[in-house]
């Protein structure tokens, strides 16, 4: 959520700054200017009369007291009950319907973002390893894996419908040495303390990452009279893990790391990689959440983001880091790297992980908020958020540029002790 005093005082440079993500939201930044004007129209009034009552109570109780007759007097307190009782109404309506369109608007671009209007327009910022060249036409992951024997997407679709998979043997094996490498790497190398998170989240968990209320149909809500939906990455119950507290600044940075799988309807992608394991309804990943200081918050990102790095740089996988431009970032961020990885199947970089900064505005919808050396006025903490990483892209990124000429795939040697020294995964 955007700073409400921003809102106010500087409400021409906010809309300038939202403008450059290629929103036209205009029409709803006069409208909150209005309602919140309305809304301090409303403030002096009601305090008037309620001071009003509270002099009448006042005077009744002495009139009492003294044995006068008060009866004019209690019906002027009746009359500024009623009042109050219609300012308190007016302000509830339209503190709500602040509230409400307050929570649709996207956080602000950091000034050292790009300004574009989609991906054309990142910038890259290094990259690291050159795509394999091979001595034979290199296959799509969607084919070698069936070929293996490790994926099936027919049983899947029988199962669930399009766009799941089933691994099995070798297949599922490789995904758990996955999990447990990127784990184990960022729990004894990078300090982040390991969590294991319910895979559901309320509406609240979901406001508070800024997944509600804009973008209800890209989740699963569970039905019945459960009010949980299924969460589309273990950012929400990270970032929510301190929601409502006071946390103490001299434990900043804060690093959380969870594995949990992830599910998203996907909407708006139809027809959009649909084949194989790139965009699915249901995925792995390993998820990294940080608590920072503002002044520490952009330190703490560049950090992040050379963590998910790590992860591809032991694996041997070819990968380069963009820096998004404001037209395609995501709705709670002020500033994301993207990790793109190598795909010599699609002869092309992926995205397999998204590092963000959302600064405050994730923590003013959570109410997440720090003392400075344990002590003083509350502040917001900044939030910030990356995969570290994607567990079925690193999965379709190791068959395809570790593939063989005779339809094998070796097994990057980090992840060999989590295979049982397996080195090779063979046709059956």
């Amino acid at each position: 959520m955007l700073d409400p005093i921003l809102l106010r005082e500087q409400l021409d440079e906010v809309r300038k700054h939202l403008a450059t993500r290629g929103d036209d939201l205009s029409d709803d930044l006069a409208l909150l200017a209005k309602l919140d004007t309305e809304r301090r129209s409303i403030l002096p009034v009601l305090e008037s009369a309620r001071r009003a009552r509270k002099d009448v109570g006042e005077r009744v109780a002495k009139a009492k007291q003294s044995g006068e007759a008060a009866k004019d007097l209690i019906q002027a307190s009746k009359e500024h009950g009623v009042a109050i009782k219609e300012h308190e109404a007016r302000l509830g309506v339209v503190e709500a319907q602040r509230d409400e369109l307050s929570l649709t608007l996207p956080n602000l671009p950091h000034g050292s973002v790009p300004i574009g209007v989609s991906e054309k327009d990142n910038v890259e910022v290094r990259r690291h390893g050159e795509p394999i060249t091979f001595d034979f036409s290199p296959k799509a992951h969607w084919d070698i894996g069936p070929e293996l024997g490790i994926i099936d997407f027919e049983r899947a679709t029988k199962l669930a419908g399009a766009r799941f998979s089933v691994l099995t043997g070798a297949g599922a094996r490789l995904s758990r040495a996955l999990i447990n490498f990127m784990l184990d790497l960022h729990t004894t190398e990078h300090g982040y303390t390991e969590v294991e998170p319910p895979f559901l989240a309320t509406k609240a968990a979901l406001t508070g990452t800024g997944n509600l209320p804009k973008f209800e149909a890209d989740l699963f809500r569970v039905s019945g009279d459960w009010d949980l939906y299924l969460i589309p990455t273990a950012e929400v119950p990270l970032c929510n893990l301190h929601r409502g507290e006071i946390l103490d600044g001299r434990m900043f940075p804060v690093r959380y790391v969870a594995y949990t799988p992830c599910f998203r309807s996907e909407a708006g992608s139809h027809g959009k990689d649909v084949r194989g394991l790139i965009r699915q309804h249901q995925f792995d990943k390993v998820e990294l959440v940080a608590y920072a200081r503002p002044e520490e918050s952009w330190g703490v990102h560049e950090a992040l983001t050379l963590h998910a790095e790590e992860v591809l740089k032991r694996l041997g996988l070819p990968y380069r880091t963009m820096l998004l431009c404001t037209g395609d970032m995501g709705f709670a961020s002020a500033k994301t790297y993207d990790v793109e990885v190598w795909l010599p199947g699609q002869n092309g970089y992926r995205e397999i992980s998204s590092c963000s900064n959302t600064e405050a505005f994730q923590a003013r919808r959570a109410g997440i908020r720090f003392r400075r050396e344990g002590k003083g006025k509350p502040e917001y903490v900044h939030t910030l958020n990356g995969s570290g990483v994607a567990v079925g892209r690193a999965f379709l990124a190791i068959l395809e540029n570790c593939q063989q000429r005779d339809g094998s795939v070796v097994i990057p040697p980090v992840l060999r002790s989590y295979m049982g020294d397996q080195e090779v995964i063979e046709p059956g």
